[in-house]
């Protein structure tokens, strides 16, 4: 799913974010997708902050893109963010999720400046779909790439790289684990109490033990890495200027650029 007005439990697109290849995830299925949509994405703490954040970081270091991916997009709120601020830039929407995709396609309308791709990053096999396009100038992810397991994560971190151009810009938007499991805790008290606080002002149609429900079940999917073991793997692939930009326990903000083409290591093992 794509974080940043996202949320844990999102749903990657353009074969992304979660690839299930081998069983139906359940952000394949319109009810959960509508669920997330409507109940979760705008209640997500901080998710302003995370989309500006994000917006200042690629307008300085890239203010001029021409092709941007946004990898496990759902609803494609990342993508269509930098769409309205880059005037000259093509999306590519990726994510595996149909409903979701479907979603998107309703929201950009005919804009010609983008492009919406079913993909599924669960193996390699996901660049095949987006191979014509290369390089790109940014690729963004969206609470998407935390469903993987966490070889598959540096196997994926490092396709990015090679997708990009030299001078090129990743960033991450997606869950990290908490330290330990009490400060594990305090995260799904914190974000369950925004829910709450976000479903009683605005007077949804669903409830909020869907709302629970939906929240709970997606964390059985999930499979978060320490922040720092993430960034540490980006520079090990050769990425540079690695950080976290933002973080509210486990809602973070990561990346790096492609300084140059050449990879430190040429595999994440």
């Amino acid at each position: 799913m794509a974080f940043a007005v996202l949320a844990p439990f999102h749903i990657n697109n353009v074969g992304w974010g979660k690839g299930m290849s081998e069983q139906k995830s359940k952000w394949q299925t319109k009810e959960i997708a509508q669920t997330y949509v409507e109940g979760v994405r705008g209640a997500i703490p901080g998710a302003n902050l995370q989309l500006e954040v994000m917006g200042e970081i690629v307008s300085a270091w890239c203010p001029l893109p021409s092709k941007i991916l946004d990898l496990g997009c759902g609803d494609g709120t990342l993508g269509r963010m930098l769409l309205d601020e880059h005037p000259a830039v093509h999306i590519f929407f990726a994510d595996f999720s149909e409903p979701m995709l479907e979603k998107l396609r309703n929201k950009l309308g005919m804009n010609k400046r983008t492009t919406v791709i079913n993909i599924d990053f669960a193996t390699s096999a996901w660049t095949k779909g987006v191979e014509l396009e290369r390089p790109f100038d940014v690729i963004v992810s969206g609470f998407a790439i935390h469903h993987q397991p966490d070889g598959r994560k540096r196997e994926l971190y490092a396709e990015i790289f090679c997708l990009l151009r030299e001078g090129g810009l990743f960033l991450n938007l997606d869950q990290v684990s908490s330290a330990t499991p009490p400060i594990s805790k305090l995260f799904d008290s914190f974000f369950l109490n925004h829910l709450r606080h976000f479903h009683t002002n605005a007077r949804p149609n669903i409830t909020m033990q869907e709302i629970e429900e939906a929240y709970y079940q997606d964390k059985k999917e999930n499979i978060p890495a320490p922040i720092e073991t993430q960034c540490q793997w980006l520079r090990d692939i050769g990425f540079q200027d690695v950080d976290c930009f933002f973080k509210t326990f486990e809602l973070a903000l990561f990346g790096g650029r492609k300084t140059s083409n050449h990879r430190i290591q040429s595999d994440a093992a």
